[in-house]
């Protein structure tokens, strides 16, 4: 068994017209599975395309199985499994013509496993790829990745748009991966049900920035939603509120659970869900950004 992290993102700029990530940071060590979360356009799909070399980054380093991933991305794509939220392969072929093709690019490529994949995912073998549900397709792309004893597994966004019994599919099929030790998934996605449900580890990602990452657990842990009257909360609470939203009948905020010390009675609170943990994130963004208007 190998030890260490499987991915490691150093410093990572990317700027573009209208949009920039900055200073992006994270690891994932072998074994584990990495739940990539954010609002749409928080910069996820411009940091899986860095790691696959389709983006050049301005600044940073990105280094998969120890491997940089520019000088060694032939090496380091041999090792790797990607699933996209939509088919990269040519829709008009059938799955015995995608595997002849896919054969001879990969040196570890099993066609047995392939072909075992294809029965055990119920993926039909005369048909037009184009004519496979989402579901079908998202599996088609899993078995290529198993087929050549891929490492370490990308998806970016697959569950999007599938029905829950393919989704729970999906995850089942994470959850058999990674039972060997040496592999890892980082899962970029925005139903973070299922990031609750598998991840051991969380990034979430803001604007461009990485807002958190570490373990699911301590993530979990460290928030909480606070529910009550606005007139009860302390002054010194007040600041520390995230994403506060003020209605006719009392209030709702994100809070550090270091900093419930002194909270009312009258103030109740609970465990914050990463669901809601990126709500308040965005209501908090928002909020500073009409006071920068304010202010002007």
């Amino acid at each position: 068994m190998e030890t260490g992290n499987i991915l490691e993102i150093q410093g990572l700029n990317k700027t573009y017209a209208d949009f920039a990530l900055r200073d992006v940071s994270f690891t994932l060590p072998r074994g584990y599975i990495m739940g990539f979360v954010g609002q749409n356009g928080s910069g996820k799909t411009t940091t899986i395309r860095s790691v696959l070399n389709m983006a050049a980054k301005d600044s940073g380093k990105i280094t998969v199985f120890g491997l940089d991933s520019v000088t060694d991305s032939i090496e380091i794509k041999q090792r790797l499994g990607v699933v996209f939220d939509s088919l990269y392969l040519a829709e008009h072929l059938n799955i015995r013509q995608i595997e002849q093709q896919l054969r001879p690019f990969y040196t570890n490529w099993d066609s047995e496993e392939f072909f075992r994949r294809v029965r055990e995912f119920d993926l039909p073998e005369k048909k037009r790829l184009g004519d496979f549900s989402k579901g079908m397709k998202m599996k088609c792309m899993i078995a290529i990745a198993l087929s050549h004893k891929a490492e370490l597994m990308i998806l970016d966004e697959p569950t999007s748009g599938l029905d829950p019994v393919a989704r729970d599919e999906l995850l089942d099929i994470l959850a058999e991966y990674i039972e060997d030790a040496n592999c890892g998934v980082l899962f970029s996605t925005h139903i973070t049900a299922d990031v609750e449900r598998i991840a051991d580890y969380v990034t979430i990602l803001h604007n461009g920035k990485v807002w958190y990452t570490g373990t699911k657990d301590d993530l979990t842990e460290q928030y909480a939603v606070l529910k009550g009257d606005e007139k009860e909360i302390p002054p010194v609470v007040k600041p520390k509120l995230i994403g506060f939203h003020g209605y006719r009948n009392g209030f709702e905020a994100l809070i550090r659970t270091d900093d419930l010390a002194g909270l009312p009675a009258s103030i109740s609170y609970e465990k914050a869900s990463i669901d809601e943990i990126i709500v308040y994130i965005a209501k908090e963004d928002k909020h500073e950004r009409h006071s920068e208007r304010d202010v002007v």
